[in-house]
């Protein structure tokens, strides 16, 4: 199948480019022109379009005959650019295209999401920050995601925890809500957020769905005995709280 990264040139578009090129997609990559050069080392491998992610041509030509798209929703600055961006993937993609989309843990789809102090804490700080340096706009990124929600399109949103660098632990689990003890760690490391977007793409359980996930490998996902079992399973598919819960159920009445 042939795909298109849009943000490819970043960390986690670099890592999601591996990740594709590991499960045989064929791969366009979109990153601003003076980023071609992080992309060096997949030369030949991949096809690379140089603009803005949220130029409507830019992305039309990139997502032409792809089945899925994964796209990084980038905050910066006050043009729009989330927003924008989203809104060209969901005009210009096929219709039966999978889209995936990324963000972080702020990002709520129903109001249901209980957020730990430090977030909230955080988003204040950030905020503050943008009101004097506006190099990010946290509104535009939540705009983006209300024209996602509302869309009639095959996406998925995934909310990315705090990350870190590493070695890959494996695919990360996930909660529809943020305030699950499953996600209390709030922690993932970077190649496994991308290895979770990419394994989104066939993963029909996910459609409309916008999990908030956390390594695999965290205390707080590896305190439910269900998930310490499963990790043992380096073949197991994306699991969510409710999978665990059920499981947990068949389990004490065996």
């Amino acid at each position: 199948m042939k795909i298109c990264i849009i943000g490819a040139s970043g960390k986690l578009g670099r890592y999601m480019v591996q990740h594709a090129l590991a499960r045989g997609y064929e791969v366009v990559g979109v990153c601003r022109e003076g980023s071609v050069s992080k992309l060096a080392e997949f030369a030949g491998r991949i096809t690379v379009i140089p603009g803005k992610t949220n130029d409507r041509e830019v992305i039309k030509k990139a997502v032409a005959n792809c089945g899925g798209v994964l796209t990084v929703l980038v905050p910066w600055g006050k043009q729009h650019y989330s927003s924008g961006t989203a809104q060209a993937v969901l005009d210009c993609a096929d219709p039966e295209a999978r889209l995936i989309f990324s963000c972080g843990w702020h990002i709520t789809r129903d109001g249901k999401d209980v957020y730990p102090p430090s977030i909230k804490r955080e988003e204040k700080i950030t905020r503050a920050i943008m009101r004097i340096i506006p190099i990010a706009d946290i509104d535009d990124q939540i705009e983006a995601c209300r024209r996602i929600f509302a869309s009639n399109t095959r996406w998925t949103v995934v909310r990315g925890s705090d990350l870190e660098e590493g070695e890959s632990q494996g695919l990360p689990v996930w909660s529809r809500h943020v305030g699950d003890p499953i996600l209390q760690s709030n922690m993932t490391r970077r190649v496994d957020f991308a290895l979770f977007m990419v394994a989104a793409l066939e993963n029909d359980e996910l459609i409309h769905e916008a999990p908030a996930i956390v390594g695999c490998r965290a205390p707080s996902a590896l305190r439910t005995p269900v998930a310490r079992e499963f990790q043992r399973d380096p073949n197991a598919r994306l699991f969510h709280r409710a999978s665990l819960i059920e499981m947990n159920k068949r389990g004490e009445n065996q």
